[in-house]
């Protein structure tokens, strides 16, 4: 799992990088690598965004915790909405694993 913060939805995040892994790593015990504040909408949209919307049809991002699980040769293979959770992804997560 990899975070990349984000300020666009409702100014969520509007901390240095700092603040944000200080209050990810003390709430919610975040132990996954948390990456610069990042754009993912619009012009300034960082590259990885770019790419991530275009290769699964394009949309806007729609708020923060959108998911993406990605392949060990880097095909998507899924995009989840900010509501589904880590642990509903986990089976898919086992299962290609485990076809290794």
């Amino acid at each position: 799992m990899l975070a990349f913060p984000c300020n666009q939805f409702g100014a969520q995040e509007p901390g240095t990088d700092a603040e944000i892994l200080e209050f990810a790593t003390s709430k919610y015990d975040a132990n996954f690598p948390m990456f610069s504040k990042i754009e993912v909408n619009g012009d300034g949209a960082c590259d990885l965004y770019q790419w991530l919307r275009a290769e699964t049809g394009g949309a806007d991002i729609q708020w923060n915790f959108e998911k993406f699980l990605v392949g060990a040769d880097g095909t998507i293979i899924e995009r989840f909405n900010p509501m589904v959770t880590p642990e509903q992804i986990e089976p898919k997560v086992s299962e290609l694993l485990a076809g290794r």
